[in-house]
């Protein structure tokens, strides 16, 4: 890791907060291992950033580093994405076609958001990984594979297995080393020298000087970054194309309507000023949300009678 003023460094992560610190130290450790990683973040906190640093701290830096969004496969289509195909096997199968596995064979396969990957993918995966080998689709020939494997999600693990969307014993198998990766609020000084690393590269880019306001210091120190890293960056990015020498970035949070809470995981996270009607809004409806429209049980969870819950309501 090297220091740059009070910016440290991993790869391409950036930030010297304790928590960022202790994460760089596990991604060192576990660079230099064979272990199947699990990355846990929210949306935005750059998890295959993460995960394409512990393939280039790896002895497999010089083999290919393959990253695949599950969420982004048709679920019909992600065998076939994963672990290939012979020529006919399925109707437009013109020819063979090799999946993900053998494109990052010797390398690494950097699983995204792998809850979002079909419960019966999810064993199937399971057998790959136990086994390092798979059958291509058609196929009669086990391939033998050698891919080191990262995952990633932004759910709740338990969460997760209760709800369906992971096997448990697949959560075990990914979870020989976890890692979390710290929310960007938490990350505490590191907000504002990110939002300043993001501008001077603009700078250095475009070749000007442009500068943030007081009030945008204030606004980046206090908002809660529910989109993270890439919201910092993108709305840097904007502020930066569309304002003066001196730029006002809370014009461009309001305009990406960002004051809205955002729901995570059974959280609600409020912009620091949110009127109390408004905030009360929120949590009753997010709470008939989570028990599926159940009014008597919401109004037990927020401590109110039924019929105080069911004024409310006709309010909104």
């Amino acid at each position: 890791m090297a220091l740059d003023n009070s910016f440290k460094r991993f790869g391409i992560m950036c930030g010297s907060s304790p928590l960022m610190e202790r994460m760089y130290q596990q991604v060192e450790r576990v660079a230099a291992t064979e272990a199947t990683v699990l990355l846990v973040g929210e949306s935005g906190t750059g998890k295959e950033l993460i995960a394409s640093a512990i393939h280039d701290a790896s002895a497999r830096r010089e083999e290919t580093f393959v990253a695949v969004n599950c969420g982004a496969i048709p679920a019909h289509l992600i065998e076939a994405a994963l672990f290939g195909h012979e020529k006919g096997s399925f109707t437009g199968a013109m020819r063979q076609q090799i999946g993900y596995f053998e494109h990052a064979s010797r390398g690494t396969l950097f699983l995204d958001e792998i809850t979002e990957m079909p419960v019966d993918m999810q064993v199937k995966l399971l057998r790959v990984l136990e086994s390092g080998s798979f059958l291509r689709i058609g196929g009669d020939e086990e391939v033998k594979v050698d891919v080191r494997l990262i995952a990633a999600t932004n759910r709740d693990l338990e969460t997760a297995v209760k709800q369906g969307n992971l096997r448990e014993d697949l959560m075990y198998r990914l979870a020989v080393f976890p890692i979390r990766i710290p929310p960007l609020r938490e990350r505490g000084g590191d907000i504002e020298l990110l939002a300043q690393h993001f501008l001077k590269l603009l700078n250095e880019k475009e070749n000007t000087q442009k500068v943030y306001s007081r009030s945008s210091l204030d606004v980046i120190r206090s908002y809660s970054w529910p989109g993270n890293v890439r919201e910092l960056k993108n709305v840097v990015h904007r502020a930066f194309i569309l304002g003066t020498d001196t730029l006002n970035i809370e014009e461009y949070i309001s305009d990406l309507s960002t004051k809205k809470p955002t729901e995570h995981d059974g959280y609600l996270n409020f912009f620091v000023g949110t009127p109390l009607a408004d905030a009360q809004k929120e949590i009753i409806l997010a709470t008939l949300k989570h028990y599926s429209g159940n009014k008597r049980l919401t109004a037990e969870a927020l401590g109110i009678s039924l019929k105080t819950l069911y004024n409310r309501l006709k309010e909104y």
